[in-house]
């Protein structure tokens, strides 16, 4: 895609751009960014961005990320976690476990791993939260009230 086209079809990660890696660059260790970032090279060990964090369509990932908000457009292989937001949009590929309070993930899109989606602020009743589950036998009519008050003793 020309730069132009890519401006008009998503602004938001080409406006003030701290740090670029191009394609054929290659970074190895950790890495941390103050302001929004873009990937397009390969990267190995961990990342950690405090503002937007895109991964390009060429970009591929082998890291730990943690960012405030990241934008998936490449392959990654590792454990995400975004503060705020997560979407990855196709054609990219996340083989990792995700933790996000706002995920958006698109129509053709990888993801082999595991979600959680939790903001972090709970109460101590939502962490605590238990799911109790009935046998279809005892869902209708009284036998529900007794598998209730059984759980409740």
């Amino acid at each position: 895609m020309f730069e132009r086209e890519r401006e008009k079809a998503h602004p938001e990660e080409t406006a003030a751009t701290s740090a670029f890696l191009g394609k054929g660059s290659r970074v190895t260790g950790k890495l941390a960014f103050e302001g929004t970032v873009r990937i397009e090279g390969h990267v190995e060990g961990e990342i950690t961005a405090q503002d937007t964090l895109t991964i390009g369509e060429s970009a591929v990932v082998n890291a730990q990320i943690n960012g405030s908000s990241i934008i998936v457009n490449g392959k990654v292989t590792g454990d995400i976690t975004a503060r705020k937001r997560l979407e990855i949009r196709s054609p990219g590929k996340v083989y990792g476990n995700i933790s996000a309070p706002s995920l958006v993930i698109h129509e053709g899109v990888i993801f082999e791993g595991q979600c959680t989606m939790s903001s972090g602020e709970g109460t101590r009743a939502e962490k605590d939260r238990k799911v109790a589950f009935f046998p279809k036998d005892d869902r209708a009519g009284d036998g529900v009230l007794k598998a209730h008050s059984e759980i409740a003793k």
